[in-house]
């Protein structure tokens, strides 16, 4: 455990720098964000209301009331979290190739380590979580400032009855922050699941060379297959299964999954990659 610990941390070091770059990319730009979509929307008020010499009402029926979907719509709020969720992607295929390829072939120095060499791929596999979920966090903690920002510009007449409970019917949100524990699992579960057949398919590579491409291919699809085998069934069999079945399916081919991820790793990690 202890160095497991180490190595953590050593990984989360390592990309620590750029990670306050994501983090401060997604406050200054969502943040900025509220104050210029509120602003836009008064300003257009004032506009249309002085100029056009229209009434309170009038405008709102024409162009409707201030809600948080012009937020969370805008380019302001979209943008960085989609930049992050790039650059988190890329940091999958980065954290392994780096060891690789960096100076002095670093990989080498890790596998060497006294320690379990599938000690690396979880803590590889728990920094990248840790920094998704580091991001989810984040931003949670920026809903409520927006919100804030939003109510001192925009005067209440002008609003829609929204809180922070109202992001939940944004699809978006509900992808980041499911509605119970369950849907946590399942959806945190299956990013999970894709980033350890990623790495494991990085090893498959690096293991054998030009020809490991194709076979790491081949094992993602098939990776894929196997995991979307109860959504089909679900699906040609006009809905013969009842949910909890379909569920308990998904559940048994995420295991078989995620474990011949771990298992294929440690072998290639034991036997296939030499130092």
């Amino acid at each position: 455990m202890r160095n497991f610990l180490k190595l953590l941390n050593f990984e989360v070091n390592r990309f620590f720098k750029l990670y306050l770059i994501l983090i401060g990319v997604i406050i200054v730009s969502q943040l900025i964000g509220a104050i210029v979509v509120s602003k836009e929307y008064m300003n257009d008020a004032d506009r249309l209301i002085y100029k056009n010499q229209l009434s309170m009402s009038q405008f709102i029926k024409e162009n409707g009331v201030f809600s948080l979907h012009r937020l969370v719509e805008s380019e302001w709020f979209l943008l960085p979290i989609f930049f992050s969720i790039a650059m988190l992607m890329i940091y999958v295929f980065f954290i392994w190739y780096r060891d690789w390829f960096g100076k002095n072939t670093f990989i080498y120095r890790l596998l060497m380590l006294p320690t379990e060499r599938m000690t690396i791929y979880f803590a590889k596999l728990t920094t990248i979580m840790l920094l998704v979920l580091g991001l989810v966090t984040l931003q949670i903690l920026l809903i409520p400032i927006e919100i804030q920002i939003v109510n001192s510009i925009i005067p209440t007449d002008f609003q829609s009855n929204f809180s922070f409970y109202h992001f939940s019917s944004f699809e978006i949100w509900g992808w980041m922050y499911p509605n119970n524990f369950t849907e946590f699992i399942l959806i945190y579960g299956v990013g999970l699941i894709f980033v350890a057949v990623l790495f494991t398919a990085i090893l498959i590579e690096r293991s054998y060379g030009l020809k490991g491409i194709f076979i790491a291919i081949v094992y993602g699809m098939l990776s894929f297959g196997i995991f979307i085998v109860p959504i089909l069934l679900n699906e040609f069999s006009n809905g013969y299964f009842y949910s909890i079945e379909v569920f308990l399916m998904v559940i048994v081919v995420s295991i078989i999954v995620l474990g011949s991820a771990i298992w294929i790793a440690n072998h290639l990690l034991k036997y296939k990659i030499r130092v």
